[in-house]
């Protein structure tokens, strides 16, 4: 069953969730952690997450279950989730994509930002969106819900993201990867995208997008020719 805790101000969601967990406290599956103002949000390597006032910045767990796909494409069912929640909220042209494995972008401008960590025997699931206001960031483009009119309702989007996360949690068990990998297929950048993959410091691989593989990861299209499978790292539109 779906339950949305709102908490008034809070470090972290994914914190506090791991932090139940860690004291022995059951956190089900449906429960949402949701703050109206996070003082130390943060997404991958550490950087700190926007605080924007309206915006959604929530967190839920998934139980690792015997059978089910491995937890790390839980990253896929997370932005496929968003997708479909922000979707009837864009107003044509414009449509949202996802860029492997779960950003929602924008006309290449970054709308969404997930996170995932384990604890205990599930996952916590991480995800800020941006409804009212979108942070300036020196190194890439982002874009708030409210520059296509007013500014989604924070509850109201609360409310359909946690459904259709289950929604497509249920399929993610029920069905597989095969059907999400292939939804994800449609939802995302067209193949052919150029993209640069790597973390800050590291040198960068720089390629094209070439589909994603049975299990889930990226499939990048090297100069040479050929093709290396990407299970992890930074993934951005190349310029």
């Amino acid at each position: 069953m779906t339950r949305l805790e709102v908490l008034p101000e809070t470090g972290s969601t994914n914190a506090d969730l791991a932090a139940r967990i860690a004291a022995g406290d059951r956190v089900a599956e449906g429960h949402w952690l949701i703050a109206n103002r996070q003082t130390a949000g943060r997404g991958r390597q550490g950087r700190v997450w926007f605080d924007g006032a309206g915006n959604f910045m929530g967190s839920t767990v998934v139980e690792r279950r015997a059978g089910d796909p491995p937890p790390g494409t839980l990253a896929l069912v997370a932005g496929l989730a968003v997708h479909e929640a922000v979707g009837a909220l864009i107003p044509p042209p414009h449509r949202p994509e996802l860029k492997w494995p779960n950003d929602v972008m924008i006309g290449g401008a970054k709308l969404c930002g997930i996170l995932l960590e384990a604890a205990g025997t599930g996952v916590i699931v991480g995800i800020g969106v941006n409804l009212a206001a979108a942070p300036e960031l020196a190194d890439r483009a982002t874009i708030a819900l409210a520059q296509f009119g007013p500014a989604p309702d924070r509850d109201l989007f609360a409310a359909t993201l946690a459904r259709q996360f289950d929604v497509e949690v249920e399929r993610w068990r029920t069905f597989g990867l095969e059907p999400l990998v292939r939804r994800w297929l449609l939802a995302g950048h067209p193949q052919g995208t150029p993209l640069l993959v790597g973390e800050p410091g590291e040198d960068l691989l720089r390629g094209t997008f070439a589909g994603l593989g049975t299990d889930g990861a990226l499939q990048l299209r090297l100069a040479d020719g050929t093709t290396r499978a990407i299970h992890a790292g930074e993934v951005r539109l190349a310029n």
